[in-house]
């Protein structure tokens, strides 16, 4: 009641059907004429690089393309796109993929006007300096870094991820265009998918920062993502399930960047360090059992999520309408076939304490969950997974 609301978002979204024609004359009226496309080898090889680069070209813009950007991108992974970056004498980056190429491309421009090594700015608020012009193009529904002031880097050595927060990861422009999304397959839809409705729920039910700004955003996310994940998986070429899901991760997005995520992330970067685990699959496999865990934290927003998923709860307990918002999304992920267990991820039952461990220790997640979450607690979760 006595919070102050804020809001931040790039300074121009365009979305929608044929938004990615637009870049061309957007880069132009920044004033761009040298680009660096930061992309990675499928949207590279897929033909959707060249398609960007020509309507870049068609405007008088040169273009180079980096496009060695990995899944779960690392410190090597960064440093050498910046460094190709310093190189050449550019005033504009593009990143077009999902949120590996998207993030890279972020940290790549505001290491083009701020000293020292990435990892100086590792943490929030670091970055002193905003960096070249950016326009992000994502080619998944899923990740919202388009939107998002958050960059995350890969860290094997430490076993950890690396994040930079700061509104200059912000990009000057965030284009999102369906037709960049129908060639995705149905695992990256899928995985991609959840990932945006984990930021949704998380959002939805942040301890500190969730508000009315945020929580209109993150309902819509929801509204759209339950009705249309199943879809987009099954039959790729249908547009109206492509839209909702491409504008509910725009949505999913914008809420993350305002308010965050919790729990559900915090126990899923244990997966991807150590086992590689696909940062949607992860989130996909522990958000019903977070949710389950976290009911009792915010029972009234709990119900509404099954509400926002579809589910017909009317009439129920208000604690049995909340239980059944992580039975909707068990149900979401069993249609789709992804992995429901550890066990379907081959990760042994001996791996949990030092898991639980690792995920207790990212308590900048944990102590804006909903609920307060021990490390016997995150076990437990960790358990029922099996």
């Amino acid at each position: 009641m006595n919070q102050i609301l804020s809001f931040r978002s790039p300074n121009l979204i365009l979305a929608g059907f044929g938004a990615a024609e637009k870049l061309g004359s957007e880069a132009k009226a920044l004033g761009a004429k040298s680009a660096l496309l930061v992309t990675d080898k499928g949207v590279a090889d897929s033909g959707i690089a060249d398609t960007i680069k020509n309507i870049l070209v068609k405007e008088g813009i040169g273009v180079e393309v980096f496009s060695q950007v990995k899944p779960e991108p690392d410190l090597a992974c960064q440093d050498a796109c910046i460094a190709v970056a310093r190189k050449g004498k550019y005033d504009l980056i593009v990143g077009l993929g999902g949120g590996s190429a998207m993030d890279v491309a972020s940290v790549t421009a505001v290491m083009l006007t701020n000293p020292g090594q990435v990892t100086d700015y590792v943490g929030a608020d670091l970055i002193k300096k905003p960096g070249i012009a950016t326009i992000l193009l994502p080619t998944t529904a899923g990740t919202g870094a388009e939107v998002t002031p958050n960059a995350v880097l890969a860290d094997p050595a430490a076993k950890g991820k690396k994040v930079i927060i700061s509104p200059y990861i912000l990009p000057r422009i965030a284009i999102i265009d369906p037709y960049l999304h129908v060639s995705m397959p149905p695992s990256v839809t899928s995985a991609t998918g959840m990932d945006a409705l984990a930021h949704a729920v998380e959002s939805f039910t942040h301890f500190t920062k969730a508000s009315a700004i945020t929580d209109v955003f993150a309902r819509e996310a929801m509204v759209m993502i339950g009705r249309s994940i199943r879809t987009a998986v099954a039959k790729g070429e249908n547009l109206e399930a492509r839209y909702d899901m491409a504008i509910g991760s725009l949505f999913a997005g914008i809420a993350l960047a305002n308010a965050g995520v919790n729990g559900v992330h915090a126990l899923s970067y244990p997966l991807g360090v150590e086992y590689h685990v696909p940062h949607g699959v992860a989130n996909g496999l522990l958000l019903p059992y977070v949710m389950e865990f976290n009911v009792i934290g915010n029972i009234p927003k709990f119900a509404a999520i099954a509400r926002c998923l579809g589910e017909d709860v009317e009439g129920l307990p208000l604690i049995d309408q909340a239980y059944a918002a992580a039975e909707a999304v068990k149900s979401i992920l069993n249609d789709m076939k992804m992995a429901h267990s550890l066990t379907d991820l081959k990760i042994p039952e001996d791996a949990i304490p030092a898991m639980a461990k690792a995920a207790a220790g990212n308590t900048r997640l944990l102590t804006v969950n909903p609920r307060a979450m021990t490390a016997a607690d995150i076990e437990g979760i960790y358990r029922n997974c099996l």
